[in-house]
């Protein structure tokens, strides 16, 4: 129903009663936002203007927000919420651990103790999140790699990954996805090590500061 709010960033809050949250103001209404700890982490000061992605929950006794950097984050969050037994609360928590390439590189290697560092998640759950999941987020990682791989040029799926890392980050400030795109590929072009995703974040940085 809502894909993304842009917006003033009026606050973020990381311990509440609600759990973590923020509020974003768009065209004078203020939005409250259900997030993790993850999230908060990636956001500018209050005041910024951020983009947040955005997934409505419908229960029979509440509506409300969840919010994330990035599409990917997101995405993730929707297919988590699939498997039986997981609820909005700890599929936020399970992302403000992971985050998306992380957990999906876990449930790919069937990685059940990386699941398992989430709070309110045992061996057990984390078992059924891979059986449920391996396919989908198998075919997820197929589609997001694409243009990651065509951006470094390269075969090797570590530095693909690394790539990802920094698009998701870039996405997170609020940069287009075609500010990213371009941005990456003058990174990937002048930095030393390609399997090095701090780099690649500081060249693409640069790069986009030389723009404004």
């Amino acid at each position: 129903m809502i894909n993304y709010l842009k917006g003033q960033l009026v606050s973020k809050v990381e311990d509440s009663p609600t759990g973590c949250n923020l509020t974003i103001e768009v065209n004078n209404i203020g939005y409250f936002i259900l997030t993790n700890k993850r999230v908060i982490s990636n956001l500018p000061s209050e005041g910024e203007t951020v983009t947040i992605y955005t997934s409505l929950v419908h229960r029979e006794d509440a509506m409300f927000l969840c919010g994330f950097n990035t599409r990917e984050d997101r995405d993730l969050f929707l297919i988590l919420n699939s498997v039986s037994g997981i609820g909005t609360k700890v599929a936020l928590t399970i992302m403000g651990e992971l985050g998306a390439y992380n957990l999906v590189n876990a449930v790919i290697s069937d990685d059940d103790r990386a699941i398992s560092r989430a709070k309110g998640v045992g061996t057990k759950l984390a078992r059924k999140v891979i059986l449920e999941l391996k396919d989908k987020m198998i075919n997820w990682r197929d589609k997001v790699s694409v243009e990651c791989a065509r951006i470094t040029q390269a075969e090797d799926l570590e530095s693909t990954e690394c790539c990802m890392e920094a698009e998701s980050v870039l996405l997170s400030l609020g940069y287009t996805k075609k500010e990213v795109t371009n941005a990456l590929k003058q990174a990937i072009s002048s930095v030393e090590k390609r399997d090095d995703a701090e780099e690649i974040l500081r060249k693409a940085l640069q790069w986009l500061a030389g723009q404004e």
